[in-house]
C-alpha cells in the first residue's frame, strides 16, 4: 500500500525542504499528488521543485504556486535565495497562477480519509484552505506539519518556531482544524539531526542528491551545516519508530508581539486529545531509513 500525499514547502529558503523533496521522490511507499509553494517567491519555488522532479523521472508530479504573503504581519522571506542554482538543471517555468487552493481542495475532496497533509513551511496555504472550505481539514486522513517548539526553550527565532511566526494567524487557524490525525514535529527534535559540511558533500552522491548539494552550496555561503528538520517529518510517516510522540493540545500565541507564533504545549493522557508531537528521536535510525531510500534512486 502507497500513502497518497500532498507536499506544501517553501523550498529555496532552508536547504531542508530540498532534502525532503528528494526523500518524498524516492520513497517508494509514497504516492506524491503535488506540491504547492508557499511564501516570497512561491513561482521560483516551484521551479526548484520541478528540477527535483525531472532528476527523479516524475516531471509530471503536478506543481502549484501558492500565498506568497502571510495573511497579517509583514513578510519576513522574501526570496528564495537557492534557486540561484537553477540554471544548473533543468526545469519548468510555467505553472497555474491563483490555483493551488483549487487545487488542494479538489484533491482532497476526491480522496476522502486518504490523503496525508505534508507541511514543511509557513502555513498560510493551508490556513487559506481550511478557513476557506472548512470541511476539508476533516476529509484528511492525517496532516503533518514540521512547526513548532514544544520544550519551552528559546529556538533563536525568539519564542517561535520559524514556520510558525512567519504565519502566527495561519498556524492558529491550522492548529484549531478537527483532522482526524494532527502531528507535528518540531524543534525539539529536528535540532539533534544534523550534519556538518564536509559530511553532506561526502553523502550526498546519490543521483536525487545531486542538485540538492548544488542547492546547499547556497545555503552554504551563511551555514556550515544542514539541519533534517524536514525530512524527519517525512520520514516520520513512513517509520513510526524514528520519534517517540505524546499527546495533548497544541495553542498558538497571538497577543504577545515578542513571541507571536509560539506554540504552546499541555500534554494529556487520553487519546481523544487533537495533538500529537514528536518528543524523543533517534538520529541514528534517521540517518540509516533517509539515505536508504534516496540511494535507490
Amino acid at each position: 500500500m502507497t500513502t497518497k500525499l500532498i507536499l506544501d514547502t517553501d523550498i529555496g529558503s532552508d536547504i531542508d525542504d530540498a532534502v525532503c523533496l528528494a526523500y518524498l521522490l524516492a520513497q517508494p511507499e509514497c504516492e506524491l499528488l503535488g506540491i504547492t509553494t508557499v511564501t516570497g517567491e512561491p513561482v521560483r519555488r516551484a521551479m526548484m521543485a520541478s528540477a527535483l522532479c525531472k532528476v527523479a523521472g516524475k516531471p509530471d508530479i503536478p506543481i502549484y504556486p501558492g500565498a506568497e504573503t502571510p495573511l497579517s504581519i509583514k513578510q519576513l522571506q522574501p526570496v528564495a535565495k537557492q534557486a540561484s542554482a537553477l540554471d544548473k538543471w533543468p526545469h519548468e517555468t510555467q505553472f497555474p497562477q491563483g490555483q493551488a487552493l483549487d487545487f488542494l481542495r479538489d484533491t482532497i475532496h476526491r480522496y476522502p480519509g486518504e490523503i496525508t497533509l505534508l507541511t514543511i513551511g509557513p502555513l498560510t496555504n493551508i490556513g487559506m484552505l481550511f478557513q476557506s472550505d472548512p470541511p476539508t481539514a476533516r476529509l484528511l486522513k492525517r496532516i503533518v506539519l514540521m512547526c513548532g517548539v514544544f520544550g519551552g526553550k528559546d529556538t533563536g527565532h525568539g519564542l517561535a518556531e520559524w514556520n510558525a511566526k512567519l504565519d502566527p494567524a495561519a498556524t492558529d487557524i491550522v492548529y484549531r482544524a478537527p483532522v482526524a490525525e494532527h502531528r507535528s514535529i518540531g524543534l525539539d527534535v529536528t535540532t539533534q539531526v544534523t550534519m556538518d559540511v564536509q559530511t553532506v558533500r561526502m553523502k550526498f552522491q546519490a543521483k536525487l542528491l545531486r542538485p540538492v548539494l548544488d542547492f546547499a552550496e547556497v545555503w552554504f555561503h551563511e551555514a556550515d551545516r544542514i539541519t533534517f528538520h524536514d525530512p524527519l517529518a517525512a520520514t516520520t510517516i513512513f517509520d513510526d519508530t524514528i520519534c517517540g510522540f505524546e499527546r495533548g493540545t497544541v495553542t498558538v500565541e497571538l497577543q504577545d508581539e515578542q513571541s507571536l507564533g509560539r506554540t504552546l504545549w499541555k500534554p494529556a493522557n487520553g487519546l481523544d486529545a487533537p495533538h500529537e508531537v514528536a518528543l524523543q528521536v533517534q538520529p541514528q535510525r534517521f540517518f540509516e531509513h533517509y539515505f536508504g531510500v534516496v540511494s535507490r534512486v
